[in-house]
C-alpha cells in the first residue's frame, strides 16, 4: 500500500509533462536537474536549521518536484544509464538525511523555551534520518537480489509531501509541535516501511522455498 496512488502520479506527471518538453528542447541533461533538485534540498535543510521553517517547507517541495524531473527526461529522450540511475539514488539519500538532520538542527539551536519536546526531537531526527536511508536500502538491496520491492507504506514522495507541505503552510507550529508530531509519523511510518519489505522479501525468498505438502491434503 503506497499513500501516493497510481492515479495521483499519473495526473503529476501529465501535468508536469510540458515541462519535461522544454527541458529537452534546451537539451538539460538529466544529471544536471538531478544535482539541481539536490542543491534545493541542502538549502531546505539549511533553512530547517535557521529557523525558517516556512521557506524549508517550500524549497523542500520545489526540490521533490525536481527529482521527479531526471527521471522523466531521461527516459522520454532515451537518456536512463545506470551512472544515472545510481547519481540519482545516491544524492537523494543525501537530500534524504540533510533534511531530517536540518529539522534536528532547528530544535536543536532554538532559544530555551521557545521550542517543547526538544531532546525527544533531536532523538526522532536521528531516527528518521535512520529509517528513511533504511527504506531506501532495503529496496535496493532486494533489486540486487532480482526481486521488485516497492511494498511499503511510505517513500520518498510521500516523505516529502508529509513534510513540506505543513512546513509551507503552518510553519512549526506553536512551541515547534507541529513540526515535531510530524517528523515523528514520518519516522514512524519509515521504520513501518522497513518492516514491510523485511517481510515482503523473506515471504518471497523463503516461502517460495518452502516444502509443498503431500498431493491430495488441504
Amino acid at each position: 500500500m503506497k499513500l501516493i496512488t497510481k492515479p495521483v502520479e499519473r495526473a503529476f506527471y501529465a501535468v508536469t509533462q510540458p515541462l519535461v518538453n522544454a527541458l529537452i528542447r534546451a537539451r538539460v541533461r538529466p544529471n544536471a536537474i538531478t544535482t539541481v533538485g539536490t542543491l534545493f534540498v541542502v538549502v531546505s535543510a539549511a533553512a530547517y536549521g535557521l529557523g525558517q521553517v516556512r521557506l524549508g517547507g517550500l524549497l523542500y517541495l520545489v526540490s521533490g518536484i525536481v527529482d521527479t524531473l531526471d527521471g522523466q527526461v531521461a527516459r522520454t529522450n532515451a537518456q536512463v544509464t545506470k551512472f544515472g540511475a545510481f547519481y540519482d539514488s545516491t544524492l537523494d539519500r543525501v537530500g534524504d538525511g540533510a533534511t531530517f538532520m536540518g529539522v534536528a538542527v532547528y530544535f536543536l539551536l532554538a532559544p530555551a523555551g521557545s521550542v517543547v519536546y526538544r531532546d525527544a526531537a533531536v532523538i526522532i531526527g536521528m531516527v528518521a534520518i535512520i529509517a528513511s536511508l533504511l527504506v531506501s536500502y532495503a529496496r535496493a538491496r532486494a533489486e540486487g537480489l532480482g526481486l521488485d520491492c516497492k511494498v511499503g507504506l511510505v517513500q520518498r514522495a510521500e516523505r516529502i509531501l508529509g513534510l513540506g507541505l505543513p512546513s509551507l503552510l503552518f510553519g512549526a507550529g506553536p512551541g515547534g509541535q507541529l513540526l515535531f508530531w510530524i517528523v515523528t509519523i514520518l519516522a514512524l511510518a519509515s521504520v513501518i516501511t522497513v518492516v514491510q519489505r523485511f517481510v515482503y522479501v523473506y515471504q518471497v525468498t523463503e516461502g517460495a522455498r518452502a516444502p509443498e505438502g503431500p498431493k491430495g491434503q488441504s
